[in-house]
């Protein structure tokens, strides 16, 4: 089953599972936008103006880290080649295109990023199943007798142990009763993702180290994890008062 599924959606297939998870995420954002005093229009916009940022801030990003070269070749830029891409430079682009937007049509920050949640939530489920497919993200060498053969070992099922987490996440998230405190919703599902690749991390095996075989991944968990529950406590606070 898992080697159908991984031959069926083979790179660059494994893209169609994150599209779908957009359309999935987004059709479930809408449902629950009323909640948060959002328009649906302000919502859509706001998602197709980040992916704008997104699909051009990776590329952009990845000429300007490798600049000389593009400076040779100019029409490099336009290629095809998905592989010319900085996600990491993506996502600051795509965050900084919906803020913007966000702050033109003065919509509130924490109300928008709680409608914004189980769009997140989806598109963990996406990600977790396009690395699956294509056979990024895996796990260190295991004897555990779930492990799956990937890279010339068996290895523990990282992006399956990723998966569950996120199904868990998202049905956490969408069946929790309504609360009042704005935030509340985004800062959970922030909190949770953060706390699951803290713990999954442990088993990936292409893991970023640093200082002496500290996993960067795990760092930036705990970072985000911390802020997490420091934005609650403030939101609370704030609240109360």
């Amino acid at each position: 089953m898992l080697t159908f599924f991984r031959s069926l959606f083979a790179p660059p297939r494994h893209l169609i599972l994150i599209l779908a998870a957009f359309w999935v995420g987004l059709s479930l954002s809408e449902k629950r936008v009323s909640r948060h005093a959002i328009s649906k229009e302000a919502l859509n916009n706001i998602v197709y103006s980040s992916l704008l940022g997104y699909v051009i801030g990776g590329r952009v990003a990845f000429v300007l880290s490798h600049l000389t070269v593009f400076i040779q070749s100019p029409l490099s830029i336009f290629s095809p080649n998905i592989d010319l891409f900085d996600p990491f430079g993506a996502l600051v682009i795509a965050f900084i295109s919906g803020f913007i937007y966000g702050q033109r049509l003065k919509l509130p920050f924490w109300s928008t990023l709680d409608a914004l949640t189980p769009f997140f939530a989806v598109l963990a489920i996406g990600l977790s199943l396009s690395q699956l497919a294509a056979g990024t993200g895996f796990g260190s060498p295991t004897t555990v007798p779930w492990g799956i053969e990937l890279w010339n070992a068996t290895r523990h099922p990282t992006q399956i142990y990723q998966l569950i987490a996120s199904l868990s996440i998202l049905g956490f998230i969408w069946f929790r009763k309504p609360r009042s405190r704005v935030g509340s919703d985004f800062l959970w599902f922030t909190a949770l993702t953060a706390a699951s690749r803290l713990l999954i991390e442990a088993f990936r095996g292409d893991s970023i180290l640093i200082f002496n075989g500290i996993r960067l991944a795990q760092v930036l968990a705990w970072i985000v994890l911390a802020t997490s529950f420091l934005a609650s406590e403030l939101l609370r606070t704030k609240t109360n008062h």
